[in-house]
């Protein structure tokens, strides 16, 4: 086992070890959106209790529906954690008619967060909203700023969502604008850690040293992480990939990678053959090695874009839908997603 592998492990006991065995009496209702927001919540409950999960499995937020009994979680929670309305945008309605006396918590808006906007241009082809002048991954505009492969800015935020009817933002950047895939980021989702053990600690003060205790654990679990997959992927940075869909530029960022192109540039909208022409014909001009399909989605649509190219395809998985939900699922989706791109890319031919 690896130097960092070990010490990823030593620390994930010490976490476990931070709080008492078992839920304690009357924890806070908590419910979580999505596997990796849900494991970070559960990783700074541990001791505590345990959050719900709104989307198991392979389901996907961008086409989501909400279940009768996770609207009856919904009512009954006293902190309910997302992205924000710019990911799950099927709890934006739920969330202001049906939670009833709990907060809901944005984290999007969590102070330390830095978010990009949709890249735009070439493979990667422009998103059906409204911007305000046109941009490319290299330009500053007002407020945002230049930082690697696209725009970033820091959302500042001070009061958390009250019954989802409260939205406090700083800026007036067009929000649809802005890739949610967030957490891909391990120093984002370090904000994350923070902005989930003040709301924690917030809701249920009597815990506060457990929750503080858990999150520090957390952090030091982050760096040994960022650290790990850095290494792992070093040897394929110079490598060309296309993905599903363009959400991944905060992985790719944070670990020195970039894809080429994507072949849908929403979820719920699948490409037309002139877009997957479009495709096909980067991968010949860039020489891309790999095209990643999701599980989520049609993967009969890679075998379409690879066909009469050189490329391979494999599978990365932004959200872990094979991964068991938990304190473990974070660590383990990152570390997935850094080994299918090194074997996809590794492969000789």
């Amino acid at each position: 086992m690896k130097p960092a592998v070990l010490s990823l492990v030593s620390m994930a006991t010490a976490v476990v070890l931070s709080g008492p065995v078992g839920a304690t009496e009357n924890p806070p209702k908590v419910v979580a959106s999505i596997k990796p927001i849900h494991s970070l919540v559960a990783t700074v409950m541990l001791g505590i209790g345990e959050p719900d999960l709104i989307i198991e499995g392979a389901g996907s937020p961008h086409t989501y529906a909400l279940k009768p009994s996770q609207a009856a979680a919904l009512e009954n929670a006293d902190l309910v954690f997302w992205v924000g309305h710019v990911m799950e945008t099927f709890l934006e309605k739920p969330i202001e008619s049906i939670l009833r006396r709990g907060v809901s918590v944005e984290l999007i808006d969590a102070p330390g967060v830095k978010t990009m906007e949709f890249r735009e241009g070439g493979a990667f082809a422009a998103h059906d909203h409204d911007h305000r002048g046109s941009h490319d991954d290299e330009k500053e505009h007002g407020h945002e700023k230049e930082h690697g492969h696209g725009h970033e800015k820091e959302h500042e935020h001070d009061k958390a969502h009250a019954g989802g009817k409260e939205r406090a933002h700083t800026d007036d950047h067009d929000d649809h604008a802005v890739d949610g895939h967030i957490w891909l980021d391990p120093m984002n989702a370090k904000a994350l850690v923070g902005a989930i053990k003040d709301a924690l600690v917030k809701a249920d003060p009597a815990h506060r040293k457990t929750y503080e205790a858990n999150a520090a654990a957390a952090n030091g679990m982050l760096s040994a992480l960022t650290r790990e997959v850095t290494a792992t992927l070093a040897p394929v940075k110079a490598q060309k990939f296309v993905v599903f869909h363009d959400g991944y530029q905060y992985f790719e960022k944070r670990f020195g990678v970039r894809a080429a192109g994507s072949i849908t540039v929403s979820p719920e909208v699948m490409p037309g053959a002139a877009r997957l022409g479009e495709i096909r014909a980067r991968l010949k001009t860039l020489g891309a090695t790999c095209v990643f399909a999701e599980p989520q989605f049609e993967p009969k649509l890679v075998s379409v874009v690879i066909e009469g190219t050189s490329a391979r395809s494999s599978v990365i998985d932004p959200l872990g839908a094979n991964l068991e939900p938990g304190p473990d699922q974070y660590m383990s989706l990152i570390k997935n997603m850094a080994r299918s791109i090194r074997n996809c890319l590794s492969k000789p031919g």
